[in-house]
């Protein structure tokens, strides 16, 4: 099985781009989640034969949103965040964040697993939204993760929005404290990873240079001056089954590059 994960960065300019069907042919997932995708079912005439469609919008129009596609049926399709963990930890009381509203989450049973299709919100230049992300977001997110953990075994993919460690951007002196990666964002997959759950790429893969966003400016992503803010998490008990995971930086038409697992 393989699955890939990409933030398009708004689907419909993906398509225009004549991007997407060449990806997809080339890739050949069999679950393929995407985030930000800033449109609704059938906003994006995409000929997708052979996978069945699932999406999650937000409710303000051409904003985040997250989707999956899968050439299995799946067994069950969960959208956004139960509600008893929206209200526990006060995602209803401000908009931003909210995932039921914004459409940032998208679970596919199939049987065997459970796949996340996230979208995490960040914490804005200016930080004002870094205490809802640290103690809001991060936690109740988690929560779920384990939540379903506790049925099957869970993979789950996407725009984190945070650098974990100085190796996942080609800057790190520089951006200490910036959004993306501040102590508190970090801190947040450090309980990830200590909640039993796998970042698929470093099984394989050490050090520094490997990136799947850019900045449009100053032609960060033609000098590789990037961060690795995508990631596919899995269960521990599922990490021996990831035979490769990849990051796709040569595939073009968002700021993001996909990255994939095959299990």
């Amino acid at each position: 099985m393989k699955i890939v994960s990409w933030n398009v960065n708004g689907i419909r300019a993906v398509h225009r781009k004549g991007v997407f069907m060449p990806f997809l042919r080339d890739l050949k997932p069999d679950i393929l989640c995407l985030q930000e995708t800033k449109a609704e079912k059938g906003q994006a005439e995409i000929d997708l034969q052979g996978y069945e469609e699932f999406w999650h919008s937000a409710e303000k129009k051409g904003y985040s949103g997250t989707a999956i596609f899968t050439k299995t049926t799946p067994v069950n399709v969960l959208f956004g965040l139960p509600e008893d963990l929206v209200k526990k930890y006060g995602l209803a009381d401000d908009g931003y964040g909210n995932p039921n509203k914004e459409g940032r989450i998208i679970t596919m049973d199939t049987g065997q697993i459970y796949v996340v299709s996230v979208y995490t919100p960040n914490a804005k230049d200016d930080l004002s939204r870094l205490p809802l992300r640290h103690k809001q977001w991060d936690p109740a997110f988690l929560e779920y993760m384990k939540r379903l953990e506790a049925e099957k075994p869970v993979v789950f993919c996407g725009d984190l929005n945070v650098a974990h460690t100085p190796d996942d951007l080609a800057r790190p002196k520089a951006n200490v404290g910036v959004k993306g990666f501040t102590n508190e964002e970090r801190e947040g997959i450090d309980h990830i990873i200590e909640g039993g759950f796998v970042d698929t790429f470093r099984l394989f893969t050490e050090g520094n240079g490997h990136y799947t966003w850019w900045s449009h400016f100053a032609q960060a992503r033609e000098r590789n001056v990037g961060w690795r803010i995508d990631y596919i998490f899995v269960s521990k008990k599922l990490a021996s089954k990831v035979k490769k995971a990849e990051i796709h930086a040569d595939v073009l038409g968002s700021d993001h590059c996909p990255v994939s697992i095959t299990l």
